[in-house]
């Protein structure tokens, strides 16, 4: 399946890998977790343990107001959702979210606010 692979300090670039547990876990280095904090039909595949684990922060995660409430530590996928399972991401929505995670960032904790700049 078609995936964006997102790195810390590095631009996403697409990936041809297997649809399978253990292709997904070697990817993103661990067990995997499944995020989905967007509309569209996709899903965030990262390091269950990547905080933990002491992994590179990565990009944030931004509510609607704009403001980070969450950072990915680790190497995410951006996967395609099909009726049951993960699947391709389409050419379109590879090429929304590569805009969006096009610059990498680095992270500061301000009081309780999470500031990102770009890498």
């Amino acid at each position: 399946m078609n995936v964006l692979v997102v790195e810390p300090l590095q631009k996403p670039y697409n990936k041809e890998i297997a649809n399978t547990l253990d292709s997904l876990q070697s990817e993103v280095g661990g067990y995997i977790e499944a995020l989905y904090p967007y509309d569209d039909p996709v899903a965030l595949i990262c390091d269950e343990n990547g905080k933990i684990s002491g992994k590179d922060l990565n990009r944030g995660l931004r509510g609607e107001d704009g403001k980070i409430y969450d950072v990915i530590a680790g190497k995410f996928l951006v996967v395609g959702l099909g009726l049951e399972d993960f699947d391709s991401l389409s050419p379109e929505l590879s090429e929304k979210y590569e805009k969006l995670f096009h610059t990498p960032e680095l992270f500061m904790l301000v009081g309780k606010e999470i500031i990102a700049f770009p890498a």
